[in-house]
């Protein structure tokens, strides 16, 4: 605001300089919908690494294919990645564990037959312990009102203590506590009560404390009360786990791993995926079909598939599956989904040359592969490519790499501007970026002061991108344009309390088809 004058003297007034400077969101945060052994259902969780997936999923099962992708995806130099759990309740059987325990009713902290591997120890100190004084007094309590939960997880002999808990009304209560810290067990009791559980027979320091029942309490193990795994999920559970993406603030690529390993995802999920990916401005990777044992079943497979019009620009399917030494089968090779693996590729690339780089060629290598499902010729790629179908190949020196970079929409004959992948997320993570970059543009005054800003923000990002080699053209005018005035906004726009902006780019091409010509040289002829 401008000063207000009063006495004879030097004043300093700050004045804005109009620059907002527009970040550079994230290109390859990855969504996985599928199953897993434990964890939390139905709300996604963001993870940095395969450690935090097993720490808070379970890791490899040789019955779930989510745990390999993520694995895969994380080894080909994956950062960052949304974990979608789903779960489908089985007919007559519990989902979550439960505990008998006097006055203290447990369960485990998600849905999943390992919960029965869980065991419940409840401890007491000792009425003349001096620090159990202290915290009843603390707390308002009576010392008798205080006990100590131990958990063991049977699966990884992980153990968590939680020290003065009580079921009556205190900063201890019991459900909060275990709510808020414990990634083993909540209660389901209504909380507060009156009376505390009794304490388990023996010490924790007993050889047997964790097998005897009278020691530790093991989860319920009846007919209607045992949790058990997953049952089969179907094309409803798979776009439920995809709607819940909606709950994120943003992913780039999106993977959907089938119910088994030897299945496939129904089409009817991949089309409603693609439409939230349009959406959400991200790219869906799809799997080839268990099928496609040949090139005759990829072409008319891809075609059944019915993944096409717009929003098919978001998406791109690779061929084949990938041949992988199962741990949990001693090393046997078994036939996978691809796309965590190629999700990877594409972060790695992201992160070495940038998101318009094709993630394809020989530095696209396949880490972590012992084959494929079948091993295509060139002659068989030029059948493939055309109709926008990326080959994983395996080269002599190379070895497995990813040898295509087509859109769903990248089949010749759609002659699509969107045909390449690099070209579509380019364009999506323009986007992105200046939705989020211009929010602070709303409700301020639609005039040429507004419009000088908006030039001047966008100009320096799209700028930034020409410096990096992201667009076409040997100056900033061949590569890009930004306008915003008069003639993109017109009085009965402003009128109506709208601004457009018109941001143009000239994309960066794969050199997907190289052509050398050879020519003999003859010599001179003499006249």
């Amino acid at each position: 605001m401008p000063v207000s004058v009063s006495y004879p003297g030097v004043y300093i007034e700050e004045i804005p300089s109009g620059v907002r400077t527009i970040a550079n969101v994230a290109t390859s945060i990855t969504a996985f919908v599928g199953k897993a052994v434990r964890g939390p259902a139905g709300d996604p969780v963001t993870i940095t690494s395969f450690a935090d997936f097993e720490r808070l999923f379970g890791g490899l099962h040789r019955d779930f294919t989510l745990g390999y992708a993520v694995r895969d995806f994380f080894l080909n130099g994956g950062a960052i990645a949304i974990i979608v759990r789903l779960y489908k309740p089985t007919n007559n059987k519990g989902s979550k564990s439960s505990f008998n325990i006097s006055n203290l009713s447990l369960e485990a902290a998600n849905e999943g037959a390992w919960g029965q591997k869980l065991r419940v120890r409840i401890e007491k100190k000792a009425a003349a312990d001096p620090n159990l004084a202290a915290a009843a007094a603390r707390l308002g309590l009576a010392p008798t009102d205080l006990f100590d939960v131990v958990v063991r997880d049977g699966n990884t002999g992980r153990i968590e203590t939680f020290l003065n808990l009580t079921t009556k009304e205190s900063a201890r209560r019991a459900d909060r506590v275990l709510k808020n810290e414990s990634s083993l067990i909540r209660s389901t009791q209504a909380l507060p009560a009156a009376t505390a559980p009794a304490a388990a027979a023996g010490a924790l320091t007993d050889a047997d404390v964790w097998t005897d029942a009278t020691k530790s309490t093991p989860a319920q193990s009846t007919a209607t009360t045992e949790a058990v795994d997953s049952a089969a999920v179907g094309a409803t559970e798979f776009k439920a786990g995809v709607a819940l993406l909606e709950k994120t603030d943003l992913f780039n690529l999106l993977c959907i791993l089938p119910d088994t390993r030897d299945g496939d995802v129904p089409d009817d999920v991949y089309q409603d995926a693609l439409g939230a990916c349009a959406r959400r401005r991200a790219f869906l990777i799809v799997d080839s079909k268990t099928g496609w044992n040949s090139i005759s079943n990829a072409q008319t497979g891809v075609a059944g598939m019915n993944l096409n019009g717009d929003a098919a620009r978001n998406g791109a399917v690779f061929f084949p599956r990938i041949k992988q030494a199962d741990p949990m089968l001693d090393g046997q090779i078994e036939m996978f989904p691809a796309s965590g693996m190629i999700a990877g590729v594409m972060a790695r690339t992201d992160a070495q040359r940038g998101v318009w780089k094709a993630p394809a060629g020989t530095d696209a290598a396949l880490l972590g592969v012992a084959g494929l499902q079948l091993n295509t010729t060139d002659a068989e790629n030029g059948l493939l490519n055309p109709l926008g179908i990326n080959c994983l190949r395996t080269l002599p020196v190379f070895g497995n790499v990813v040898w295509g970079a087509r859109t769903l929409r990248g089949a010749d004959a759609a002659a699509d501007e969107y045909k390449y992948i690099p070209v579509r997320r380019t364009a999506l993570f323009i986007e992105e970026s200046l939705y989020r970059g211009l929010k602070w543009v709303v409700f301020e005054p639609n005039d040429e002061p507004l419009w000088a800003q908006i030039r001047l923000n966008v100009g320096a990002f799209m700028h930034n991108m020409f410096r990096q080699g992201a667009f076409q053209g040997k100056t900033p005018r061949e590569a890009y344009l930004v306008k915003c005035d008069s003639e993109t906004t017109t009085q009965n726009d402003i009128n109506l309390g709208i601004v457009n902006i018109l941001v143009g780019f000239a994309p960066l091409k794969p050199a997907e088809f190289v052509i050398i010509k050879l020519q003999q040289l003859a010599g001179q002829i003499q006249a």
